[in-house]
């Protein structure tokens, strides 16, 4: 089971916001995707620091650098990011706290809740980022051009 937290579903927009840039080879700043996003500038720098370390971006510094993907954005799954941010083989939380399941019978939601994790895990694993790079940019959050970053 995976424990989503608040800071996955921040990398997967930073992430997105590479994919969409991806087919034209542009390189995109920390700076332009955090105000792209609506991210905070630091807390895209520190996502995309992690996300190079794990081969999954590549950065550039300087005039003309930003970061692009390191691979095609249809072998990078949503769950390949998510896994970095969140622990992914931890049992259910009981919403009911953990006095109830795990001690007896299991709390009214178990079932439900349980199988929205799963169906939530399968489809983390399912979909890449390519679904953001067909998608692309809308024309006021274009990318600059190859070799410069806005």
């Amino acid at each position: 089971m995976i424990r989503y937290g608040r800071t996955s579903p921040s990398a997967v927009a930073a992430a997105s916001r590479l994919a969409e840039a991806h087919a034209r080879g542009e390189r995109v700043s920390s700076a332009r995707i955090a105000k792209d996003r609506g991210l905070s500038a630091p807390l895209v720098a520190k996502l995309l620091t992690t996300l190079a370390q794990a081969g999954l971006v590549h950065g550039a510094r300087g005039p003309g650098g930003g970061y692009t993907l390191a691979r095609d954005p249809g072998s990078i799954r949503l769950f390949d990011i998510v896994e970095l941010f969140d622990r992914v083989d931890e049992p259910p939380l009981c919403p009911f706290g953990p006095d109830w399941c795990g001690t007896g019978e299991p709390c009214p939601l178990h079932h439900t809740y349980v199988d929205l994790l799963v169906r939530m895990e399968d489809a983390l694993r399912r979909t890449t980022l390519d679904v953001f790079a067909k998608h692309g940019a809308p024309p006021d959050l274009e990318a600059a051009p190859r070799g410069a970053a806005k």
